[in-house]
């Protein structure tokens, strides 16, 4: 199993940045992908998943700014991130549910067992 992030970087407040979560050595569609974020000092924060069936969630920080979708052709998920603040600074992973056929995101990170490297995003002026 391996997820590699792209798309970070620095972005001044009320721009966007798309990520993108590349996955490979599993059946991609079978399982939940969700996107954390964690912050030097802070716990890791659940941002937004999509299920196997396409249910999503968001994090209430992000509703409305941030849009999650796949392509099951690519094998790769994106974080469309809109109207950024400097409070949305933090390393994003992207991760994989440990179970297959979740119709639903649960949020705990205990749930998900396999983790990217993580891309920076900077929010600032």
């Amino acid at each position: 199993v391996q997820l590699v992030e792209s798309g970070g970087g620095l972005v001044q407040p009320g721009g966007s940045l798309r990520l993108s979560c590349a996955a490979s050595g599993f059946t991609f569609d079978y399982y939940n992908i969700a996107w954390f974020r964690q912050v030097p000092g802070k716990e890791r924060e659940g941002v937004s998943c999509i299920s196997s069936d396409g249910s999503t969630y968001y994090a209430d920080s992000v509703k409305g700014r941030f849009t999650i979708s796949s392509d099951n052709a690519k094998n790769t998920v994106y974080l469309q991130m809109n109207s950024l603040n400097p409070d949305d600074t933090a390393v994003y992973y992207c991760a994989r549910s440990t179970d297959a056929f979740i119709t639903m995101c649960l949020m705990e990170s205990t749930r998900f067992n396999s983790w990217g490297q993580g891309t920076q995003v900077t929010v600032s002026s």
